[in-house]
């Protein structure tokens, strides 16, 4: 589905990988609107309630509308319950929201966290809105040009060092290969006990060869 006109698109490589005490989120930090990159450090990991985050891709718009949305319903969730939310229920507000909309909407989503039910988990909704829950999940434009890296490396049982290395340089490799990723690489690791962000920038990411 083309963008609207003046919409502006993200353009985006989104991952997320689960390992024993919670999740690693990651994207790249560029926009685009056609060739033009608008913003270079955009920031794509947003989050929807303490120990939950979404991964946007597709356009800046209609993904950051949803998590707004999503993210009120959960407050009101964890106010009425008066437990948090899990991230399977995260996760089915925002396939309901993309689903039922499909017509209207360009985003592509990525739903993980940790909570006391299930623990660490990672849930894809790609562009149709179904809903998928994984291991580990990509998205965006970056994606198609690391599936196979993904294959090669992801193994069960990642600690969760390996996992920020696995996403770092999963990210990294699409956003040499796709003109809609770049900028720098941001990460977030989510646990029972924390929300730990880390940005590298630009010019520390780790290199491969790009003949």
């Amino acid at each position: 589905m083309p963008l609207k006109p003046g919409e502006v698109n993200l353009g985006t490589t989104i991952m997320a990988v689960q390992f024993k005490d919670g999740v690693v989120i990651g994207a790249d930090s560029r926009t685009t609107s056609g060739s033009y990159i608008v913003n270079r450090v955009t920031d794509k990991l947003t989050q929807v309630h303490d120990r939950v985050f979404c991964c946007r891709s597709g356009s800046a718009a209609d993904t950051q509308a949803i998590a707004d949305i999503v993210q009120y319903y959960l407050a009101l969730f964890g106010v009425q319950e008066d437990n948090p939310p899990t991230v399977q229920v995260a996760a089915t507000l925002f396939q309901k929201l993309c689903y039922e909309n499909k017509d209207g909407l360009m985003a592509g989503i990525i739903v993980a966290g940790w909570d006391p039910v299930d623990g660490p988990s990672v849930y894809a909704i790609p562009l149709g809105g179904s809903l998928h829950k994984r291991p580990f999940a990509i998205g965006g434009s970056g994606s198609s040009y690391i599936y196979g890296y993904c294959d090669a490396n992801f193994k069960d049982g990642m600690t969760e060092q390996e996992c920020i290395e696995f996403c770092r340089n999963a990210i990294t490799l699409a956003s040499s290969r796709d003109g809609s990723s770049g900028g720098t690489v941001r990460l977030a690791v989510i646990t029972k006990d924390k929300v730990q962000r880390i940005f590298t920038p630009g010019d520390k990411l780790p290199t491969f060869y790009e003949g």
